[in-house]
């Protein structure tokens, strides 16, 4: 494809142009038959650097299901090849619908990463958890289910319950299949996965070693309809820039904290301002573009706040240096964090405080 600076391609075009002013009129015929001219001027117009999609192009919703930590945002993440979702340790890290979108010559699928369903409903931010998951069944097109590879578990049962309820299109992923030291014993594991349910494909992988992805790539496009994409294809999110910076920063803070603050504690952006390239009145030196960001933490006992921010403030330090680290990779621009610590007490059991943070 012609690229716009192409200087052949401008000369093509120009050359068209000047055959149609000299030899006016022009009729039909003419045009239609003149296809090195018709080419050109296509190729002169044509977007930079964008592939053609194929004639048969798929394009699809696909959920991610599973159980709490069997490893649902590691695979999306590892699918598109950009970290995306976050992860942790802990179960139900994920608390949002996140959609992740994969484009190539042939498919888009638009992954759509949930919450992981489980049976304690303990408070209202559980219940809302479980059914965000259990929404996101609505209008996709495939089911990933992510199992471990080592048993089923209730909440695996669980999960299965919620899918029987539907008539998906459902493919079976057995995740974490490079921790089977007998590789011959996943066979009658895929079996008794089989007889339980009416799998439309198993496939076994290692989303964290990236083995047999590709694998599953396959699988996920032979099971989406022929359809013109979705979102544009240079595209890997819906999420904004905010939502992508509040779920960083919480991703840090769980992984530095680890057990000692569990759910208590969510984030929200208070600003987010980007700045353009400029010369300082002041100095007049010339200063990089910058977004800068002002966040809270809000967790619900002062125990937790002190915890958060660490001896001499240590811990809050580094979650800031973290995250800032991850969301210049990401927004691939310099950032300015800042980020407060306060005491929002019951906030993970108050639906009008849940709905204020955006759960």
């Amino acid at each position: 494809m012609s690229n716009q600076n192409d200087p052949s391609a401008d000369t093509h075009a120009t050359d068209a142009l000047e055959m149609s002013t000299d030899n006016a009129p022009v009729s039909d015929a003419t045009i239609d038959t003149d296809t090195d001219t018709d080419n050109a001027i296509d190729a002169f117009f044509a977007p930079s650097g964008k592939k053609a999609l194929a004639e048969d192009f798929k394009a699809g919703y696909v959920a991610i299901v599973g159980r709490p930590n069997v490893g649902k945002s590691t695979l999306m993440n590892h699918l598109l090849g950009q970290k995306l979702s976050i992860t942790s340790r802990k179960p139900q890290t994920t608390r949002h619908r996140i959609h992740g979108i994969l484009s190539n010559d042939e498919m888009q699928a638009v992954f759509v990463d949930t919450p992981g369903i489980h049976h304690n409903e303990v408070r209202a931010i559980n219940e809302r958890m479980n059914k965000a998951a259990v929404s996101a069944l609505v209008d996709v097109d495939l089911v990933l289910f992510v199992v471990d590879s080592d048993q089923w578990r209730d909440d695996d049962l669980l999960t299965l319950q919620k899918l029987g309820e539907t008539n998906l299109t459902v493919v079976l992923v057995i995740n974490k299949a490079d921790t089977i030291k007998d590789k011959g014993s996943i066979l009658p594991l895929i079996e008794t996965f089989n007889d339980s349910f009416d799998f439309a494909d198993i496939v076994p992988v290692s989303a964290l070693k990236n083995q047999n992805l590709e694998r599953l790539q396959q699988v996920i496009a032979s099971h989406l309809p022929l359809a013109a994409p979705i979102y544009d294809t240079e595209q890997i999110t819906d999420r904004s820039e905010r939502f992508l910076a509040s779920e960083i920063i919480r991703e840090k803070i769980m992984r530095s904290a680890g057990d000692e603050v569990p759910y208590d504690l969510t984030v929200q952006i208070d600003e987010f301002k980007d700045e353009a390239a400029h010369t300082d009145p002041k100095t007049g030196r010339r200063r990089k573009a910058c977004t800068f960001i002002d966040a809270t933490i809000y967790v619900e006992r002062s125990g937790q706040k002190a915890i958060v921010i660490g001896e001499k403030g240590q811990r809050i330090k580094q979650v800031g240096m973290d995250a800032r680290k991850d969301m210049e990779q990401l927004f691939d621009k310099k950032v300015m964090l800042t980020l407060w610590v306060k005491v929002k007490r019951g906030w993970s059991d108050d639906e009008r405080a849940l709905t204020s943070l955006g759960y």
